[in-house]
């Protein structure tokens, strides 16, 4: 091995002959080509994506000599696609830690049996490339790599998720050539990319040649500025060549028209300048694009020109002139089987669910992406947080957070990370803030990095959340353009936002951490972000669970850290998304897609049909949407219409009026307002939803249908049972459960087991912290005990009897006491009130309810509450008032981690019988919660995957008082406490009765 000098342990070399970091484009041969860009389309470009020749070293060390010369047999080693990620393909050990690095903190050291992965592939030069630059470029390489071209060493680059381009021309010849690539897992850069992710190596994006003139333009800077009324733009295009090289550069608007055009001879370096007048300005509401055409020698290249500012105005974050909140979320690139390479059709896919969900801000956590998908970005219309390839979180395990980041040695390596990034990136008009990296301390390599960025670009404003005084670090925070935090509370930012003595915007680079069933607390922050200029809003953590797709027992499923016999790993933290791997939407989605919705509706005078609609977009009227609203009684649709005029300006408002009518017959009346898009979209169809609004109307209340009894009760004591005989009903009672252990209607057993009372949830992610004092209390192991029943009435038009119980797990006293009373009468309906007081100290419960098991073939619901999807008390705002009809596998949430799912808040009525609407119909005079499930909250408890639940038969129904809140403290603030389920005391009511619905 010792032809390979040891660079990946030396932190003064961070590469060998690369070229110097430049804006990212592809030269061609035509502008008409330059514009559609297809790649493969420019003459100029080769791509060397497909199937190389691969060799898998456990060990750098075993790797020989001969391995990399022109003619070694490399007949039998494997092939392997590139791009891609070796763990996903069968090689090393697939990983996933958050914080801790997988090996010894002994910087710059990394482990001596470093896995290497040898790439050779050969390659053919176009005849129409004989005399121009040939050059090689790699898109993104995990973590170094070495290069060779027909045996010569050409090259090192570490820095995993930059370009690296090296010139070739000098080790090419006509005719075959032959190119390898030694790529390591692990280099001394390994300490600074320590992101939260699964540790993916290898070459996991493009890999192509460029051929380009002896003198042609190696860089170009678009800066743009705008006068101070906005009614004119000036485009200065910086550029620099490797001769002397005439320019032409042409200005075109989004149609292709002509604005201006110049040309100049440049040698080195020059400028070139263009004006606008009166210019549609770039926002992620309209991204309009201007497009420049730089023409030199045979090349020509495209920019893609956004006219925009950025600017912080007393303390206010402005997108042109326009306060602007960032409705955003932070993006790992994750595919659930191709690990970190991303398709383009895929990033396309996040960013249509983004729009379709309100989204206009992503950070690129923690890195930078790849340069296709800012292009997106800018066409599509996002606003992008460019993130540094820069994470030391594994220092704070290891003693000092602030190892890197105060040490000089390292302070080559902090600002090359942001020197790449912003030369690549620094002309897409989407980056609207460059981010210094993300959980690596701060000190003085973090102020360098800041220092170099603001002299290069000071058209954006930079963030660090690291400086934080929490973590330690240097309080010299003067380089940073704002105050940046992590899981702040929604009482914290209101805090910074009130303080008068705060002069900078607030982000929220990650906040509302969407861990399995949640997030909860999207519209307690929103409440706030919405209240103060100050708070520039903030980006979710995170947008995707990152799964990997495997088999087991013969079906698919999702695997987590751990699941590989990786050490050390954290678990399903990884699991923590918006989206599942396959991107189907988590209905914390839906809640963030209305929480953040740009219009809002408000009731002025409900009941005349006044509506007030707020306008939250930035920068758009209202007259692109349409607005359709409907009534319903009783969940039964009787008129619906469509508000016309719709005009609000950006941040306005404007009240219409709904011609629905006072409504006369009793009946419970709501009317849904539903913002819809007016035409098609590039994300959308006509008639996408964007946001809805909800109101009761004041009615008549509708009495309830009360069946007369058709004969009088009978009851009968058969040892500790008491046996309730009505008309067309037997029911069983057992005295020392205080319970019903059966309900008979028409000779169909309603119970497969005695009712009971339930406060067990399966802990949701949210969960990870309250859950230890859930069980320390005895929550999951309670019982009732039940010291006494007594029979209060019994005759022939009703039955009462009242218990006294108390609830408690052993080790531990009674956390709760109470009494409840049984009545039937003798129309078979059950009419049960509990009365609740719980013990001083305890943890605030996870439910109070009632439970009851259905027989096999209950699968049918039909409900009057909130739906169609899962809902909780700080989790509902983006489910509707309404009937639905449902089924009880429909109601099932399958996270891939099993915890609480599928609840309903906010209940009135449900029904859960069999397909005849033979079952047991549960209401109560204040509304509760409801779930019902093939699992009980003890299997989804005891299960870490999917596989390894086993569908029971029959049907597990909840009915609670009421179900604590779900919240974001997997990372986020404990659960706010309006939303626990803390009351010292509380009663409880719930009416049952045995129903053939499709008779009623």
């Amino acid at each position: 091995m010792s032809f390979i000098p040891n660079y990946w342990e030396d932190t003064e070399t961070l590469q060998i002959n690369r070229k110097a970091a430049r804006a990212y484009y592809i030269p061609y041969a035509s502008a008409a080509d330059a514009r559609r860009r297809k790649r493969g389309r420019s003459p100029y470009y080769q791509t060397l994506n497909g199937r190389w020749k691969f060799k898998y070293h456990a060990s750098v060390r075993e790797v020989k000599e001969d391995c990399v010369a022109p003619d070694h047999d490399i007949s039998r080693w494997d092939d392997l696609v590139v791009p891609s990620c070796w763990q996903v393909n069968g090689y090393d050990q697939l990983h996933y830690t958050n914080i801790n690095y997988p090996f010894p903190f002994d910087p710059p050291f990394v482990p001596n049996d470093n896995p290497a992965g040898l790439y050779v592939r050969e390659f053919t030069l176009p005849d129409n490339w004989n005399g121009k630059e040939k050059v090689a470029v790699f898109e993104g390489v995990n973590s170094c790599f070495y290069l060779w071209v027909n045996g010569q060493f050409v090259g090192y680059s570490q820095g995993s998720r930059m370009p690296a381009e090296f010139d070739v021309s000098a080790y090419t010849r006509p005719g075959v050539n032959r190119m390898a690539v030694m790529v390591l897992k692990w280099c001394d850069g390994s300490y600074v990319e320590d992101q939260d992710l699964w540790r993916f190596s290898g070459i996991f994006r493009d890999v192509y040649l460029l051929a380009r003139d002896s003198a042609h333009i190696s860089d170009v800077f678009n800066r743009t500025s705008l006068s101070a009324s906005f009614d004119s733009a000036e485009l200065n295009c910086e550029v620099e060549t490797t001769g002397r090289l005439e320019i032409e550069a042409v200005l075109q608007d989004a149609d292709g028209a002509e604005i201006e055009r110049t040309q100049a001879m440049i040698e080195g370096q020059g400028t070139l300048k263009l004006h606008v007048q009166n210019p549609v300005l770039w926002n992620a509401e309209n991204p309009h694009l201007y497009h420049l055409y730089l023409f030199a020698g045979d090349e020509v290249l495209h920019f893609p020109v956004g006219l925009r500012e950025i600017s912080i105005q007393d303390g206010v974050f402005t997108i042109n002139g326009q306060a602007v909140k960032l409705k955003g979320v932070n993006r790992h690139d994750s595919h659930p089987e191709l690990g970190q390479t991303i398709p383009v059709n895929h990033m396309i896919k996040d960013l249509r669910l983004m729009k379709q969900h309100n989204i206009n801000t992503i950070r690129t956590s923690h890195y930078p992406n790849d340069s296709r998908f800012l292009e997106l970005c800018d066409e599509c219309g996002f606003y992008v947080i460019g993130e540094a390839d820069l994470e030391c979180h594994g220092a704070l395990p290891a003693g000092d957070f602030n190892w890197f980041t105060r040490n000089p040695e390292w302070e080559k390596v902090f600002v090359e990370r942001a020197t790449r990034m912003v030369e690549r990136d620094k002309n897409h008009p989407c980056i609207i803030i460059w981010s210094m990296g993300n959980e690596s301390g701060y000190g003085e390599n973090h102020m360098a990095m800041a220092r170099w960025t603001k002299a290069r670009d000071a058209s954006r404003p930079i963030h660090y959340e690291g400086s934080d005084p929490r973590h330690g670090g240097s309080p010299d925070t003067e380089v940073l353009d704002m105050e940046s935090r992590m899981y702040a509370s929604s009482g914290a930012i209101a805090a910074y936002a009130s303080d008068p003595d705060t002069a900078k915007p607030m982000f929220l680079c990650e906040y509302s951490h969407a861990m399995g069933n949640g997030p909860g607390d999207l519209q307690d922050y929103w409440d706030v972000i919405n209240r103060y200029p100050k708070l520039m809003g903030g980006c979710v953590w995170e947008w995707v669970d990152h799964g990997i797709k495997i088999m087991k027992h013969g079906r698919p499923y999702y695997a987590y850290g751990g699941d590989f016999g990786d050490q050390p790993n954290d678990g399903n933290f990884c699991i923590d998304g918006l989206v599942a791997p396959d991107r189907k939407p988590h209905s914390g989605l839906l809640e963030l897609k209305q929480v953040i919705a740009p219009v809002v509706f408000e009731a002025k005078e409900i009941g005349s049909g006044l509506i007030e609609i707020h306008n939250r977009y930035d920068f758009r009227d209202l007259s692109h949407v349409r607005v359709l609203w409907k009534l319903e009684k009783d969940g039964e649709t009787v008129s619906q219409g469509e508000i016309s005029g719709l005009s609000a300006g950006p941040h306005g408002s404007q009240t219409v009026e709904a011609c629905f009518g006072i409504p006369e017959e009793p009946g419970r009346y709501f009317v849904t307002l539903s913002c819809r898009t007016a035409k098609e979209t590039w994300w959308a169809s006509p008639g996408h939803e964007i946001s809805f609004g909800q109101f009761e109307l004041p009615a008549p209340q509708l009495e309830l249908f009360q069946p007369e009894a058709r004969s009088p009760l009978q009851v009968e004591r058969r040892d500790d049972r008491l046996v309730i005989t009505g008309f067309d009903f037997e029911y069983g009672f057992n005295l020392g459960a205080g319970m019903f252990d059966s309900l008979v209607k028409n000779g169909v057993e309603m119970l497969l087991a005695p009712l009971s009372f339930a406060v067990w949830r399966a802990p949701a992610d949210n969960d990870r912290f309250v859950k230890h004092e859930w069980m320390q209390e005895g929550y999951e192991r309670a019982v009732t005990h039940i010291y006494r029943v007594d029979t209060i009435r019994q005759d022939g038009e009703a039955v009462e009897l009242e218990a006294v119980f108390s609830m408690g797990g052993y080790l531990r006293p009674p956390f709760l006491r109470g009494t409840f009373r049984w009545k039937v009468d003798a129309t078979g309906e059950l009419y049960l009130r509990t009365n609740v007081t719980t013990r001083d100290g305890i943890p605030f419960l996870p439910r109070f309810g009632l439970c009851a098991v259905m027989p096999e073939g209950n699968e049918e619901i039909e409900y009057f509450g909130r739906g169609p999807h899962e809902s909780y008390i700080d989790k509902g705002h983006s489910t509707k008032i309404g009937k639905y009809l449902t089924t009880v596998d429909e109601q099932f949430v399958d996270y891939i981690m099993p915890q609480e799912n599928g609840s309903h808040n906010e209940t009135e009525w449900v029904i859960v019988s069999n397909e005849l609407g033979m079952g047991l119909r549960f209401r109560s005079d204040r509304p509760f919660s409801f779930n019902a499930s093939h699992y009980t909250p003890e299997d989804l408890t005891q299960t870490s995957h999917q596989y390894d639940l086993t569908r029971r038969p029959e049907t597990i129904v909840h009915l609670d008082y009421q179900m604590s809140g779900v919240g974001s403290n997997s990372c986020g603030p404990a659960l706010l406490a309006p939303y626990r389920l803390d009351e010292k005391e509380f009663q409880f009511e719930l009416n049952i009765a045995p129903v053939f619905k499709e008779d009623e």
